[in-house]
């Protein structure tokens, strides 16, 4: 007995250190912990969602899940690499805002002579340990941090592993000039050496100027946060608009459907893009991830000129064939009648001119 009870305590002091490394990040604390209690979106010691948002279904069957996720479907992965274009991303290719995306949710907006980086992950696997989790597809991995030219602003929607990632974050700081986050994740940046002076943390409706003409508005999501098994809601979920002298962005971030995308778009009006996230969800988990057809949706709530489908095209994260996003997501907006644009990795877009639209995932991959 006393053998088994000194291997317990052993594992377990064990998984606590390992949860203290580096890659989980830190949980925020003193005055940063202090100003997230008086935000209205935090209660009972967790951030909320603006709608009753349950992580899982009340029908979820873990044992099915656990049994699709380890059930070898080839489906799940292209059999292929994936196609792309490698360029010179310090070469402006327009006046208009120019948007290349970088698979799943990673995208650059080059507009005014500025370089605005969202979500960046360039890592093989969205895990805190690289030999654990799902490996980026074949293909995906033309571009890296080193291809990158000054970022003016590095904008984060929350701190799951597939929008924040460790070892991209420290090998891009010596590149970013000020960083945007919801309230909290600033801790983990903090915790991995960044500059605290570049770090703004917003809360859900605020606005900050960037200067030049351009503001930044922090909105809501319905999704959650944690990198951890005791820090889920701790930090704050978003999505943002991003106000240029010309143009309208709407930063989607990860988030389920709900009401708040028409009342962005009758608080601020019709947007010229939607970056609206389309992959990884299941009916397993309706709340925190839009099925493709709700995905179209939204956009039509924002009142968007174009759709930008993301966070598919890189990584395995969920149950579904890895085209089925896509090929759902184009069919209902084509019923629709919304305008979809469907670059390629490196493909640049152009705002009122260029939209990229070819089923590239059908072509190139046979």
């Amino acid at each position: 007995m006393l053998i088994t009870l000194l291997i317990i305590a052993a594992i377990a002091i064990g998984i606590y250190i390992f949860l203290q490394s580096a890659p989980f990040g830190h949980a925020p604390s003193n005055a940063r912990l202090e100003r997230i209690k008086k935000s209205p979106n935090y209660k009972d010691g967790v951030f909320q969602n603006l709608s009753l948002t349950p992580v899982m279904a009340d029908d979820a069957s873990y044992v099915d899940m656990i049994r699709k996720q380890f059930s070898g479907d080839s489906a799940r992965e292209p059999e292929k690499p994936i196609p792309g274009i490698k360029r010179d991303l310090s070469v402006i290719v327009s006046e208009n805002p120019v948007i290349t995306w970088f698979g799943h949710s990673t995208y650059l907006i080059q507009t005014g002579g500025k370089n605005i980086l969202i979500d960046p992950v360039f890592s093989m696997s969205t895990s805190p340990v690289q030999f654990v989790g799902n490996k980026k597809y074949q293909g995906t991995e033309i571009y890296s941090p080193a291809d990158f030219p000054l970022i003016d602003y590095l904008i984060l929607s929350h701190d799951h592993y597939d929008h924040l990632d460790y070892q991209t974050t420290l090998d891009m700081k010596s590149k970013v000039r000020s960083y945007y986050m919801p309230l909290g994740v600033g801790s983990h940046l903090e915790a991995w050496g960044i500059d605290t002076t570049k770090l703004t943390e917003l809360d859900w409706w605020q606005e900050t100027n960037l200067g030049d003409g351009y503001k930044l508005v922090c909105l809501p999501a319905r999704h959650f946060s944690g990198r951890s098994v005791t820090d889920r809601g701790k930090t704050l979920w978003a999505s943002y608009l991003l106000i240029t002298p010309t143009h309208k962005i709407y930063i989607g971030g990860d988030s389920g459907y709900d009401t708040h995308f028409k009342q962005i778009a009758n608080k601020y009006g019709p947007v010229d893009i939607a970056f609206l996230e389309s992959g990884q969800y299941n009916a397993y988990w309706p709340y925190i991830h839009m099925m493709p057809e709700e995905t179209v949706q939204a956009s039509k709530d924002l009142q968007a000129k174009v759709l930008l489908p993301v966070h598919w095209g890189k990584y395995t994260l969920a149950l579904h064939p890895w085209d089925e996003p896509i090929n759902r997501l184009t069919r209902e907006a084509a019923k629709q009648q919304v305008t979809v644009t469907t670059p390629m990795i490196g493909e640049p877009v152009v705002l009122d001119s260029i939209l990229p639209a070819s089923k590239w995932w059908l072509m190139e991959m046979k």
